[in-house]
């Protein structure tokens, strides 16, 4: 049965991937992007998608939600942020809160209310391995993560008695580009020149924990149209399935 599925951050990764997985098969797929520029390319590459700007930061864009009736939703926009939180400037802290949590709050919150009302849908929220981990240098991450982690499983009992099914997405380290970027770069206020021995150290060990043997994106992809179709989710997906096995075992060297 074909479904009108939304999702944020579908410019790229494995946001992207999803969108046109799902159009394959037949759902009607509203891929949101950050800005213009995502947006244009986006259209251009996939005429099969319907492409909106939607910066979940952004209240006018958040209120675009309105005019889809959706059944299913996907919570997939994020941003990353690395680097020893004792010396992680709060500005960093904030910046990172209000995509991955306060954002993500305000999108999510925004469907739920339609889908409250006519009493059928879901709602995935992509959290990941660090929603419930953290480790040195993922911290602030790992912070947003983890609130994700509440907030899907409060949302789950809230909105069952609607009718209204809600689910977390876990994910490992996948190929996608998006952890390598945000292990080698922190941002310009950490200068490894000047940083603390011990923080470099940390960071160094970052880089190995999150980008040495990541996983095939593929495999997030036919999770993310899994659960858009299955018939029941479970409260937390972890990719792949033995994630948390996996990631208990010592990398080899």
């Amino acid at each position: 049965m074909s479904k009108t599925v939304l999702i944020t951050g579908a410019g790229s990764g494995f946001g992207q991937g999803a969108a046109v997985e799902l159009a394959k098969r037949g759902h009607k797929v509203i891929a949101t992007v950050e800005n213009e520029r995502q947006a244009a390319e986006l259209s251009a590459a996939h005429p099969e998608l319907t492409v909106a700007k939607l910066d979940i930061t952004n209240a006018k864009d958040v209120a675009k939600i309105d005019q889809w009736d959706l059944d299913v939703f996907i919570a997939n926009a994020a941003m990353g942020q690395t680097g020893p939180l004792s010396v992680l400037p709060l500005e960093r802290l904030r910046a990172v809160f209000e995509v991955n949590v306060f954002g993500t709050f305000a999108t999510t919150q925004r469907v739920a209310a339609a889908m409250r009302r006519k009493r059928a849908g879901r709602i995935l929220i992509v959290s990941s391995i660090a929603g419930v981990r953290a480790g040195v240098g993922s911290g602030p991450y790992a912070m947003t993560k983890h609130a994700l982690q509440a907030m899907g499983t409060s949302l789950r009992a809230e909105l069952a008695v609607f009718g209204v099914d809600v689910a977390l997405i876990n994910p490992g380290p996948y190929a996608t580009g998006f952890n390598d970027r945000m292990a080698n770069d922190p941002g310009p206020w950490f200068d490894r020149k000047t940083a603390a021995p011990e923080d470099v150290a940390a960071m160094d060990s970052l880089v190995q924990r999150i980008t040495v043997g990541q996983f095939d994106p593929a495999e997030v992809v036919t999770r993310y149209v899994e659960l858009v179709e299955a018939d029941k989710t479970e409260l937390v997906n972890f990719i792949p399935k033995d994630l948390l096995e996996r990631m208990s075992k010592p990398k080899p060297g």
